[in-house]
């Protein structure tokens, strides 16, 4: 059985009268031809979630993290290209970041998570 453990990351901090939280939902799998895990990341106060970066980490022990994607407003920007067919990402309503990871399988296995910052 394949698991994609995620770290529910609760991240928030005071920048003058503004709070952030990020919170990560349970992994979903769908089985069949191919798999593919679906994480969604939703933002609390952050003012103007579309086009903030919402950035996309992957650790696979025993290596350390590494970011895998980022998205803004408009596509996804990945750090390597050789990404491109295996992540993707995308934003819907005004607060959550979906992260999925397609064709799963027991190289996947490792800690996702999302990140928010403010320049």
């Amino acid at each position: 059985m394949l698991l994609l453990p995620l770290l529910a990351l609760a991240a928030a901090w005071s920048h003058g009268q503004a709070q952030v939280l990020l919170k990560q939902t349970d992994v979903s799998v769908t089985r069949g031809q191919t798999k593919t895990a679906w994480i969604d990341c939703v933002g609390e106060g952050i003012s103007d979630f579309k086009s903030a970066y919402i950035h996309w980490y992957r650790q696979i022990p025993p290596k350390a993290p590494e970011r895998v994607l980022y998205i803004g407003s408009g596509l996804a920007s990945y750090d390597d290209d050789s990404y491109r067919n295996k992540y993707t990402s995308s934003k819907k309503g005004t607060n959550v970041c979906t992260f999925s990871v397609e064709d799963i399988n027991s190289n996947d296995e490792g800690t996702y998570y999302c990140a928010y910052w403010q320049y």
